[in-house]
């Protein structure tokens, strides 16, 4: 018997793998959870603005990759972005009763990101953001973009980002990847019972 949420819908969680030459990814996630995750993608940084989503999206995350990071980080991020992307989209299901579209502001002392997402399986991402930083951390700030192309690939959705004020690299890419966690939760929410799409599927 599947596990249920309060209201008594059933949990849209998901499990997923994917194992190249370059990476051994894992994953189990729960949109409806609480923020808990337990992240290890190799790359500290990164680990660090995922767990930061997963908190503000109050989504529960278990999440390992193997990667090869002596090389760089490019394939672990990539990967992980088609990974996360296509899990969401499988706990989404038939995607009924969702509200679709969310959108958020988020500040982060000097720093302000925007976030809007449609979940109406159209692929697209528009990234508007620059760094003064090349690397946080072992994280290329580069991958920041191609981490949301990704993950809108893997999603099937819409994704517009963009960096209004800030100076702060570190700000920036946290704000981004709260203001995603934001945007995403509001667009999972569940406020109808049909479809929400004048085709009647998503």
């Amino acid at each position: 018997m599947s596990s249920q949420t309060p209201s008594g819908a059933p949990e849209r969680t998901a499990n997923a793998a994917r194992t190249t030459s370059e990476t051994d990814i894992t994953l189990t996630l729960n949109i409806d959870g609480s923020g808990n995750s337990r992240i290890d993608s190799g790359i500290a940084f990164f680990d660090h603005m995922l767990t930061n989503f997963c908190k503000h999206a109050r989504i529960d995350l278990e999440l390992t990759c193997k990667g090869d990071v002596e090389v760089d980080d490019h394939h672990s991020v990539e990967d992980i972005a088609l990974v996360l992307g296509s899990a969401l989209r499988d706990a989404l299901g038939s995607k009924k009763g969702i509200e679709r579209y969310g959108w958020s502001m988020i500040p982060m002392d000097e720093t302000l990101a925007r976030c809007a997402i449609d979940l109406g399986g159209r692929s697209y991402c528009v990234f508007n953001a620059a760094f003064n930083r090349p690397v946080v951390n072992g994280f290329a700030t580069e991958m920041a973009e191609h981490f949301f192309v990704s993950l809108s690939r893997g999603m099937q959705a819409n994704i517009h980002i963009a960096i209004l004020e800030g100076t702060n690299t570190h700000h920036k890419l946290e704000a981004i990847f709260k203001s995603f966690a934001y945007a995403l939760r509001m667009a999972v929410r569940i406020t109808g019972t049909t479809v929400p799409s004048t085709k009647g599927v998503m």
